[in-house]
């Protein structure tokens, strides 16, 4: 495996060169992103470890695109995620697992894209979040499959559609509407299952953004042989606006599938300090509620404060550390990553991170 990962990445990398050296608009970026960490679990003791991508995902990317004339033009965008603190990939069944996309953009009609990309309920949801849904704060720590609820039901282990699905064609807006924005998204589940990671999805996503102010709403429903007669809803809300001293955003997410309910409540701030630095603030809560079967889940719950600090050491690269609090409720077992199993219903989980993230 780690022989192949390698013969395949100087392929590539090779094979990146050529096309550059042919087509002056491909070109090969990335980021690379790693951080100490150390997350206490109450009743089970504190774990130190190297994490990949504790302010931004770790990846490698290629992109391109051609001008075909007549304000048209054709484009790709391949993704691969990476853990750099153990030089593996990040998804062991999928190399491109972040993003692979190929496109066809008219200036005046949007564009349409196939391939495995973002849902658009985690597009509305994540870009209100200080934090980006990642890290010890990040607000991704609510969404698992963990606990008895809406995603276990949808997804068992499997993966799911809470920030990406694969096989989905896509129609986006074109720049120039006077700040509206949004797109549509259908996935085949081409006969699959919820263990293959092969859903059935239907979403769209619809916003108004100025300099200073956006809002924006988006729904995004999956069936696979899981849901039965049934089918998850995932519903996002958030708005945000630049006051210039501060930065606030407020978000609502919901998932909901038969009698079963998980809503995501998020508030947010980005503070610039001085001319290289910015503070970023998050609280996170999430309530269940209803039934899964015969067991009810609405005494569970949890919320999450995240505080954080980023600063620029050029324009490409950062230093950055966070610091978080989960307090669950009922018999739920929320916690931050990278610390020891076995919390106990209703117990804390507190992290700190210290990292730096360069671009490329």
């Amino acid at each position: 495996m780690q022989h192949n990962f390698k013969a395949t990445m100087v392929a590539l990398l090779g094979a990146s060169a050529a096309l550059a050296a042919g087509a002056q608009n491909v070109t090969l970026g990335g980021i690379a992103d790693a951080a100490v960490r150390h997350v206490s679990n109450q009743g089970r003791g504190g774990v130190s470890s190297l994490v990949s991508g504790g302010n931004s995902t770790s990846r490698i990317i290629i992109r391109g695109s051609e001008d075909l004339g007549g304000g048209l033009a054709a484009g790709f965008h391949l993704e691969h995620g990476i853990l750099l603190d153990s030089g593996t990939q990040a998804n062991a069944t999928m190399f491109w697992d972040r993003r692979s996309t190929v496109s066809l953009i008219s200036k005046q009609w949007g564009e349409l894209r196939a391939g495995r990309d973002f849902v658009p309920s985690y597009s509305n949801w994540s870009r209100y979040d200080p934090f980006s849904y990642v890290g010890v704060a990040g607000s991704n720590n609510f969404v698992s499959a963990s606990p008895v609820g809406p995603l276990r039901s949808a997804f068992g282990s499997g993966a799911n559609t809470t920030v990406r699905s694969s096989n989905a064609l896509q129609y986006l807006l074109p720049g120039g509407l006077g700040g509206w924005e949004g797109g549509l998204m259908a996935a085949a589940g081409e006969g699959g299952t919820a263990a293959a990671g092969q859903h059935k999805v239907l979403g769209a996503r619809l916003g108004y953004a100025t300099k200073t102010f956006n809002i924006a709403a988006a729904l995004t429903r999956s069936e696979n042989n899981l849901t039965g007669s049934n089918q998850l809803d995932d519903l996002a809300l958030g708005g945000s606006y630049d006051l210039g001293i501060i930065k606030l955003s407020a978000a609502w997410r919901r998932f909901e599938i038969g009698d079963a309910r998980q809503t995501h409540t998020l508030l947010g701030a980005w503070l610039p300090a001085g001319t290289n630095g910015q503070f970023k603030l998050s609280w996170n809560q999430v309530d269940l509620a209803g039934r899964v079967g015969s067991t009810a889940i609405g005494a569970n719950g949890a919320s999450q404060l995240g505080l954080g600090y980023v600063h620029e050491l050029s324009k490409r690269s950062v230093l950055y550390g966070t610091v978080s609090r989960v307090d669950n409720k009922g018999a739920s077992t929320y916690v931050i990553p990278g610390g020891a199993s076995g919390l106990a219903g209703s117990g804390n989980s507190s992290g700190v991170e210290l990292g730096m993230r360069h671009s490329f």
